[in-house]
């Protein structure tokens, strides 16, 4: 019950102030003129204007609310470090039992989990959504359990209370991260690239871990080569890619002894693997339809640099004509096939013939090209099986077909062979056709595949037409026709004549994603997508999925296309997810490099302390024991050792009003009627003069 007077006035304000101001002019010139009766005339106005003001009284039955603690609960990833989470757990619990012993209190949990895209703690982000659930007048404190990295320090709310912080971790922490400081997301292939990493210690570093660390470097899940490395100097890495596509460079430092966590000592840097330029030799053994379009084919793209060596006039050709009066220069055969035959990426031999123009030891060297990781495209005409065909020259030996002399003629459309459906290099090509299918072809050279020969196109009579191979460090492929040109011509809606060499290219120059065996895994969001391609017809089994905090699943692959698994699985945690399936493995990162979380390990008061001490709290350390809870009067100190404050905040809520008259009105009447009486009496006694 809460009792108050209220008015209601008869007459405006106004007119009561300026009949208040009347009444104390009169009252003070009576008593200037030093009239008797002032006082008891002057009361009497008084009582008059009280009347008119309507003076009441206000009952109010109130229900009083109890008071309101927010408990802030960091749960982001740095807080699962030793044994923190365990620390916030009991401190939580603690506060749970403090507040519930004190009457009319009440506590509000809120946890905090890592903000979405590596935003963090977002710690005050919670705090001010807390608050703003809450009525204001209601909050008598707020605490936070944290180790005090916070990352959003800047959206803190204006505090209506006492703000604390129970900090987790201990004082005798200490840790080691690895810090990848500039990779770039691309670089050429074959020439070296500079990362600079470096190793930092913080906190209480112990004398045997100081000075210097071990570390490991994989590329593409590669075996690891280890080194020995200065801590807290940065260290310039050179690094030549091997491949195009994809590389993963895996940099882990062995963990050392007492040291908070691991989950910063490793970091996967992914640099896709571009060429400079493609370098192609295009030998071309007599002039014919196709000729122009392998040519143009290749000049069309700007990364490639083509040198096109052309037989016009062979040998045998008797024209009479001198010499010194031809206008052709002649080929530097030696400076491109002895010298410089390493700077070629590929090799196409466009219907060439043995016509002395390349000596034997030439074709030998190119022989020996491909077995050290060379590549050799073969489009074979009529001449294939010739007696001056290719295939009996050394070429022979790294040729994965063999030819009688028989030329196929008539149309037909080429195949995907089962092979070829699997097959990188061939799959879902015939899905490009057009309608009615490819354009047809008139022409194929009779060959069998031998040896590690792979079939994935076959033509008439389901005769080999494509066959790639790999031989030694290299490989080769045979096209056994010269009408390919006809699906860059758009003959009868052609056919992919550009992607089915751009692939042959890929494969021929060891692209990862046109590799025949394959595990390979992206993160997206919130998951990682893993593929595997086989050549086999045998569905792989399960993916051995090694999770960031050492967890290890199996991941089942479905079958989305021949050859071709694939599966979605979710990654809820960020770091390095290791994959590995029989002989194959890979790596992915899911999250930033270096998450945000886990740059700095060590628990620190420093980003939170200006906004508690503003709120009138205190930092304790949860290893220094848990706090008791006390209550405060508001503006006095909120915290102490060993103990923090909340303000009890009295809020209420009114459940009934009653509002009566101080006076009736008629009893106002009697007290002026009274003080008029009296003043008219004392004034008659005296004579109207003061005495």
């Amino acid at each position: 019950m809460a009792a108050s007077i209220v008015f209601d006035p008869l007459l405006p304000w106004a007119v009561i102030t300026g009949l208040a101001v009347l009444c104390l002019g009169l009252a003070l010139y009576a008593l200037w003129r030093g009239l008797a009766g002032w006082p008891w005339r002057t009361g009497a106005a008084l009582a008059l204007l009280a009347a008119l003001m309507n003076p009441a009284i206000q009952r109010e039955e109130r229900k009083p609310l109890s008071d309101i603690v927010i408990a802030v609960v960091d749960r982001t990833s740095s807080q699962s470090v030793g044994d923190r989470a365990l620390q916030a757990e009991t401190a939580l619990a603690a506060l749970e039992a403090e507040v519930a012993a004190l009457p009319g209190t009440e506590l509000r949990v809120t946890t905090v989990l890592d903000a979405p895209g590596d935003g963090g703690s977002p710690v005050m982000a919670a705090l001010a959504e807390a608050i703003a659930a809450e009525p204001r007048d209601r909050i008598a404190g707020a605490v936070i359990i944290s180790d005090g990295r916070v990352h959003d320090i800047e959206l803190a709310p204006a505090m209506p209370a006492p703000l604390h912080l129970l900090m987790t971790g201990r004082e005798s922490d200490w840790d080691r991260r690895l810090i990848v400081k500039n990779a770039p997301a691309f670089a050429i292939i074959d020439e070296p690239v500079t990362l600079t990493l470096r190793i930092e210690d913080a906190g209480d570093v112990p004398a045997s871990a100081a000075g210097m660390a071990d570390l490991s470097i994989a590329i593409d899940g590669g075996e690891p080569q280890w080194y020995s490395v200065p801590v807290g100097e940065d260290l310039e890495l050179p690094v030549t890619l091997p491949h195009g596509g994809q590389n993963i460079l895996q940099f882990d430092v062995a963990a050392a002894e007492g040291e908070l966590t691991t989950r910063n000592n490793s970091s996967v840097t992914a640099i896709n693997g571009v060429r400079d330029r493609l370098r192609v030799l295009l030998v071309s053994g007599e002039p014919h339809a196709g000729e122009r379009v392998w040519r143009n084919l290749l000049k069309s793209d700007p990364s490639v640099d083509l040198v096109h060596f052309t037989i016009l006039r062979p040998p045998e050709k008797q024209d009479g004509v001198p010499v010194d009066e031809l206008s052709l220069i002649a080929f530097p055969t030696r400076e491109l096939f002895v010298e410089k035959i390493e700077e070629f990426d590929l090799i196409i031999f466009d219907r060439y013939r043995l016509r002395g123009i390349l000596p034997q030891a030439y074709l030998e060297n190119v022989r020996d090209y491909v077995t050290r990781g060379g590549t050799v495209l073969v489009a074979a005409g009529p001449e294939f099986g010739t007696a001056d065909s290719l295939w009996r020259s050394p070429l022979a030996d790294i040729l994965p077909v063999t030819t009688t002399s028989r030329v196929l003629e008539g149309g037909f459309r080429p195949a995907l062979t089962d092979l070829g459906q699997r097959h990188p290099v061939t799959q879902g090509l015939d899905a490009r056709a057009p309608e009615g299918g490819w354009g047809r072809w008139f022409r194929q050279i009779e060959i069998s595949a031998r040896g590690a020969g792979q079939v994935v196109m076959e033509g008439l009579e389901r005769r080999p037409l494509l066959v790639l191979a790999r031989e030694g460090e290299g490989r080769v492929a045979v096209l056994a026709s010269d009408h390919a040109w006809l699906w860059g011509r758009g003959y009868e809606g052609g056919g992919p004549q550009l992607e089915l060499l751009r692939r042959l290219a890929h494969w021929m120059l060891k692209e990862p994603e046109l590799e025949e065996e394959t595990l390979s895994a992206e993160p997206k969001e919130q998951s990682i997508v893993v593929s595997r391609r086989t050549l086999s017809e045998t569905p792989p089994d399960a993916v051995e999925v090694t999770l960031p905090d050492g967890t290890v699943t199996a991941l089942a692959l479905p079958q989305v296309s021949p050859g071709h698994y694939r599966a979605e699985m979710p990654a809820p945690q960020q770091g390095l997810y290791r994959l590995k399936q029989g002989e194959l493995s890979t790596v992915v990162a899911v999250g930033p490099p270096s998450p945000r979380e886990f740059e700095e390990t060590l628990a620190s008061a420093e980003v939170l302390e200006p906004v508690v001490e503003a709120a009138g709290g205190g930092v304790l350390r949860i290893e220094d024991g848990l706090p008791d809870l006390r209550t405060v009067g508001e503006g006095r100190t909120a915290a102490g050792r060993g103990w923090i404050g909340i303000t009890p905040r009295g809020a209420h809520v009114t459940q009934d009003i009653r509002i009566s008259a101080l006076l009736p009105e008629w009893v106002w009447l009697a007290i002026a009627s009274a003080l008029i009486l009296l003043a008219w009496l004392r004034e008659g006694r005296l004579g109207g003069k003061a005495v």
